[in-house]
């Protein structure tokens, strides 16, 4: 009885729709996170030259996620992406130590547009699963995240690969667009 009442409901409730823009730079593992939430397997990638966007639900949400390359050159096309986003998801590499100043220096740049001031923002710290992987904790330090306090953030450690961590982030972040 419960089963047939969940196809009903979901047949005429409404679902929630959200922009959600992920961004990062190169190499941070953007795309095998968002074809890791959409197909539930890590997918071959190449860097991405422009950008990949899929919609992906979650708990009757649906986010319509933009993931837009990362490479130096084109990081100043992100803001002809961030008009009617209702939240970010920054993606670091955690095993990159010499690029977090990097990584601090765009996630600052683009929480300053004015288009964003509303969006919530969650930053996942990618590649947990290896040795190398700086904890998350520190991630936060780096970045400069706890500076952020007009506004909402989380930060969640996930590996792309084994989808550690992407549904915690996921959760967080569908009750941030959605209170």
């Amino acid at each position: 009885m419960g089963a047939r009442f969940s196809r009903i409901a979901k047949r005429f409730l409404p679902k929630c729709k959200f922009r959600i823009l992920m961004v990062g730079l190169d190499g941070s593992g953007k795309t095998t996170i968002l074809y890791k939430l959409k197909l539930g397997d890590v997918v071959t990638t190449v860097p991405t030259i422009g950008f990949n966007f899929e919609t992906v639900e979650y708990k009757g949400i649906n986010f319509t996620v933009w993931d837009i390359g990362g490479q130096e050159k084109i990081r100043n096309l992100w803001r002809h992406y961030f008009q009617n986003a209702q939240g970010l998801i920054f993606v670091v590499d955690s095993t990159d130590r010499g690029r977090i100043p990097e990584a601090r220096n765009e996630l600052h740049r683009v929480l300053s547009d004015k288009e964003l001031e509303h969006a919530c923002v969650l930053i996942l710290a990618n590649k947990q699963d290896s040795r190398s992987a700086l904890p998350v904790a520190e991630v936060a330090n780096k970045l400069g995240l706890h500076g952020l306090s007009k506004r909402r953030w989380f930060i969640q450690g996930t590996s792309a690969i084994t989808g550690q961590g992407l549904y915690d982030g996921l959760e967080w972040l569908s009750k941030a667009v959605h209170p």
